[in-house]
């Protein structure tokens, strides 16, 4: 490890500003108090990230790497992916000051919080940001734009940016070791789990598998705080299998559950989950996992008016919320436990930024009404996600015809699964993208009565990119679709759906 404090020349020249890496890494060495030299071969016009560099004083090269920009260089900090049989590589004549060498040298110097699940994490996240912003606390932000940073070295090196605090969303491409990596380097130092349901079962083979991924996270916190959702049987599962013996808060919803499912305990049962939304309710398991009486309590729930009241160890909260839906009740309370006591704010403080709060672009978002017909986008993606989501929008609106924009991390049973969902909540589903028109393809020819529900003509080609599972003109024709039928409500989920809502427009 190469040490900042050895070095008597401080000039920094980083390659790949406008990657993520670089774009951060530039920024954290400003921000300390170095010169900083930045190159992209991209041109400024084309520089994804060039708006967050805007107010740093920094001497950019676009386009190309003069032979000017190692002169003046003192120390080069290359893109980890960058081949040393690059052209560029062997041009470099200094000392290398990498990746690494950022983490080990620059500490985050700043109260950090982590959140991960499966499903709420960037409203969680971007609501406990809300609050601390109203109340005069200023969180480190990776000013990315349009990337969500939730994992690989986003939110380590987000962590290392100027702030107050750092408040961080902590995800994972379903590889092991990422959330470990993320919690140590980013120096959390407590946390908030929503819920872990099943998802990258493509790459990761069992739910049980992803789940392990998920509790990285308690492991790594094990003497430190965490505030879960109690009534999810697999974070309760793998509290105790890491024998976590730190400052557990637990948290939960008094609600009469809908329907009964199975979900794998972490001894290997199958237990029965009376579910308040998909994975979360009241369960028992003859290995001693048991629903706990949780220590915050959301009651009285009033999902019309957005109301509910919570019940803490000390008192009685009335909440108002301005977003919609039984798993936002979860996340807001979540997110006052966290601001209560990571924050340490009050609670009235806490409760006047939560009724302001109006959601995260993409998540049960309107977006258009056309011929008075109402056209929603949400960002779910992965089976529980999808469930839960259409189960509010019935909840809340009644009828709907939903648009399948997703191509599931999970292949072809989790594509299933959220096809299944959209069957079992809405009044019509059209497949829009290549995944879900296969799927579609399977189940009218096994019953061909779900051509009176199903409106599907085609199967497409289109290549997923992750999640990202149509293009713009498949989302635009889905939609387009959805409009002739005799519904009030069109609700479009998936990534693709979120990434090119502006498509209502061409309608």
């Amino acid at each position: 490890m190469k040490e900042v404090k050895s070095m008597t020349k401080k000039t920094f020249g980083v390659i790949g500003v406008c990657g993520a890496n670089g774009n951060l890494i530039a920024r954290i060495l400003e921000e300390r108090g170095y010169d900083v030299i930045g190159t992209d071969l991209s041109s400024a016009e084309k520089c994804r990230f060039s708006k967050s560099l805007e107010g740093y004083d920094m001497e950019l090269y676009y386009g190309e790497t003069p032979d000017e920009f190692f002169e003046k260089s003192d120390y080069i900090v290359p893109p980890a992916s960058l081949s040393k049989k690059s052209a560029i590589f062997k041009k470099i004549d200094k000392s290398l000051f990498e990746l690494e060498d950022v983490i080990d040298n620059f500490h985050t110097e700043k109260p950090v919080f982590g959140i991960t699940g499966t499903n709420g994490k960037t409203t969680t996240t971007t609501l406990l940001k809300k609050i601390a912003y109203d109340n005069g606390i200023e969180p480190a932000e990776h000013n990315l734009e349009k990337m969500q940073g939730n994992a690989e070295y986003i939110p380590i090196l987000q962590s290392r940016l100027h702030g107050d605090v750092a408040i961080l969303e902590v995800g994972t491409f379903g590889v092991p070791g990422t959330v470990k990596r993320i919690v140590e380097c980013a120096e959390i130092q407590a946390g908030l789990i929503t819920n872990i349901t099943p998802d990258h079962l493509d790459s990761l083979g069992s739910f049980m598998d992803y789940a392990h991924v998920k509790g990285e996270f308690i492991g790594e916190l094990n003497s430190k705080q965490l505030i879960v959702n109690g009534q999810d049987p697999t974070i309760m599962g793998l509290l105790r299998e890491y024998d976590f013996n730190g400052d557990l808060i637990t948290f939960g919803i008094d609600w009469m559950p809908e329907s009964v499912n199975s979900k794998e305990c972490v001894c290997g049962r199958e237990i029965k989950v009376k579910e308040i939304i998909s994975g979360c309710g009241y369960y028992f398991c003859p290995c001693g996992i048991t629903t706990p009486q949780v220590d915050y309590i959301a009651t009285n729930i009033d999902l019309k008016n957005r109301r509910f009241d919570l019940h803490t160890p000390d008192e009685k909260l009335e909440v108002q919320m301005s977003i919609d839906g039984l798993h936002n009740v979860y996340n807001v309370t979540g997110v006052i436990i966290a601001a209560h006591e990571f924050l340490k704010l009050p609670y009235d403080k806490i409760l006047e930024s939560v009724a302001t709060f109006t959601g995260v672009e993409g998540r049960m978002e309107k977006v258009a009404e056309i011929n008075s017909t109402e056209i929603y986008v949400d960002y779910a993606h992965n089976p529980a996600g999808v469930q839960t989501v259409l189960d509010q929008f019935e909840k809340l609106f009644g009828d709907f015809t939903c648009v399948i924009t997703v191509s599931s991390e999970s292949g072809h049973d989790g594509d299933l699964a959220i096809f299944n969902n959209a069957l079992e909540y809405a009044k019509y589903v059209v497949p829009a993208s290549a995944a879900s028109q296969k799927i579609a393809c399977e189940l009218i020819r096994d019953d061909s009565s779900l051509t009176e529900k199903i409106l599907f003509d085609h199967v497409d080609d289109f290549v997923k990119k992750g999640t990202l599972g149509a293009s713009y003109d498949e989302v635009r024709e889905g939609i387009e679709k959805a409009l002739t039928m005799d519904c009030g409500l069109i609700v479009a989920i998936g990534e693709a759906a979120t990434k090119f809502k502006s498509c209502v427009d061409d309608l």
